[in-house]
């Protein structure tokens, strides 16, 4: 159970670095669209997912951001939550629910952004909080399994 929790740990870290990488090919490509003389507003969005016909190609990546952070990374947070109950990590169950807290936080920024644009800038700040300590939490159950397996084998050389 220690390996699914140290994958969920680095799953979440992963799929942080892939809404970054969702959002900046978004908004490149909406800045490629609005060059190309696109025009932003409101109706803009709310027509693409009305007709479903994106504006710019790069639209998509926006609706990705979207997907991912309301559903798979609160999802992975969860298991992970769930796994630190079996994975005997020491702190693990800590470290798990620090992760689920950000993940709770980021949401919430997220959608608050979109009415106070200095959320937005916390949004991005949380982010790197995120993919840290979920890298971290992984990272510390690795370590944690490799130290007890050196302790085991040096107790058994002592008994020897």
């Amino acid at each position: 159970m220690r390996k699914v929790y140290r994958v969920l740990a680095f799953l979440v870290a992963i799929e942080v670095a892939v809404q970054a990488m969702f959002i900046v090919y978004g908004d490149a490509g909406l800045g490629l669209w609005v060059d190309d003389g696109g025009v932003v507003d409101k109706a803009t969005f709310e027509n693409a997912f009305e007709s479903g016909q994106a504006p710019f190609p790069e639209f998509q990546a926006f609706v990705l951001h979207g997907m991912n952070g309301m559903m798979v990374i609160p999802g992975l947070a969860l298991l992970l939550v769930i796994s630190s109950f079996f994975a005997k990590v020491p702190k693990g169950i800590a470290f798990a629910f620090g992760v689920l807290a950000l993940v709770v936080v980021q949401v919430t920024l997220g959608l608050l952004g979109h009415s106070v644009a200095a959320l937005g800038a916390l949004h991005g700040i949380n982010a790197l909080a995120l993919f840290s300590t979920a890298a971290w939490t992984g990272i510390r159950s690795r370590s944690t399994a490799t130290t007890r397996r050196r302790d085991s084998e040096s107790a058994e050389r002592v008994a020897v």
